[in-house]
């Protein structure tokens, strides 16, 4: 009776959180929910420290939980990836540079990659942050050992992978191409898959490396005209939630953001309304900024959130979609 009544519990502050959530996000606060696992007392105090911090301003109503750590938790909080190598796909604007600048930030060396068409950019970034510029089609054969050839080049361990690039081909179902369906599940899904698979099969990320995916609230939600990019979206939750147990063994992390709108060069040019809509669909009635998912993946990968694993996070400010 006492687990049956900590269980029911327990999900009744879902729905509180979630409501509580929604009545104080007009007016800037958030609520959000740590679940511990058995043993997950001794990683309470990263999540605590990220979710008490300005970093995590766009995160509403979300639900972490916090198992007992899979590698040791390193005590450095002001850089917590100082002497760290990170590789981050999609790095040369938007959400990809925003996410290498906030690691930067926090220590690290970042290990940038693009599409060749966006070497220029990519360079002038990853000079401007100490890094190193990959120019890198991920969908190309053998481009996940080109990625991992790289990193072994740069270092001995590599603290994390990011797999930020993505596309959107957007089109009813009854309208799209094969071409349109498979083009974008072979950047979406399909080189996060082989580029796992190639660093997997060295020890490059064991004893306390970090896999971060992003997903989509369109993985969570749906919507029209994106069945195509929700699948592959959803996807990368599945694989989250399939390799966590796995990685764990290894002393490997693997976790996931799920944005919602997010004010980027590319929203910026849709129509004003548009943009409003997407605003207004938060509880806090604003867009995110790219900033929002970086400082969310900066906590992920560093060593003191070793007790973090299987985690989607919504980086959306409470949007009404899926919710």
């Amino acid at each position: 009776a006492g687990d049956s009544d900590h269980g029911t519990l327990q999900r009744g502050l879902y729905g509180f959180i979630k409501s509580l959530a929604k009545e104080i996000g007009r007016n800037g606060a958030t609520a959000n929910l740590i679940l511990v696992d058995k043993g997950g007392e001794v990683s309470l105090r990263a999540p605590l420290r990220f979710l008490l911090s300005a970093g995590s301003a766009f995160l509403n109503a979300q639900i972490l939980t916090v198992s007992r750590p899979v590698s040791p938790v390193e005590a450095d909080w002001e850089r917590p990836l100082l002497g760290k190598m990170i590789a981050v796909t999609g790095a040369a604007r938007g959400i990809g540079l925003g996410i290498a600048e906030v690691l930067t930030r926090d220590g690290a060396t970042i290990i940038g990659v693009d599409v060749p068409q966006s070497e220029a950019d990519l360079t002038t970034a990853m000079n401007r942050l100490g890094g190193f510029a990959l120019p890198l089609d991920i969908t190309s054969e053998g481009a996940a050992e080109v990625l991992r050839d790289f990193c072994l080049g740069q270092c001995t361990k590599l603290q994390a992978i990011i797999h930020n690039a993505g596309v959107t081909r957007d089109k009813m179902l009854s309208r799209m191409s094969d071409r349109q369906w498979n083009g974008l599940m072979q950047v979406n899904l399909g080189s996060v898959q082989r580029i796992n698979g190639a660093l997997l099969a060295t020890d490059l990320l064991d004893d306390g490396g970090k896999i971060i995916g992003v997903a989509s609230i369109s993985g969570i939600a749906g919507n029209v005209g994106q069945t195509n990019y929700a699948f592959s979206k959803s996807a990368i939750i599945g694989m989250v939630e399939t390799l966590a147990d796995s990685c764990a063994e290894r002393g490997i992390t693997i976790n996931a953001v799920a944005p919602g709108f997010i004010e980027t060069q590319m929203t910026a040019a849709i129509p004003f309304v548009t943009r409003q809509m997407g605003r207004r669909l938060s509880s806090l009635g604003q867009g995110g900024l790219p900033i929002d998912v970086a400082e969310v993946i900066g906590f992920f990968v560093s060593p003191q959130a070793s007790g973090m694993n299987g985690n989607i996070v919504r980086v959306c400010g409470q949007s009404l979609l899926g919710a």
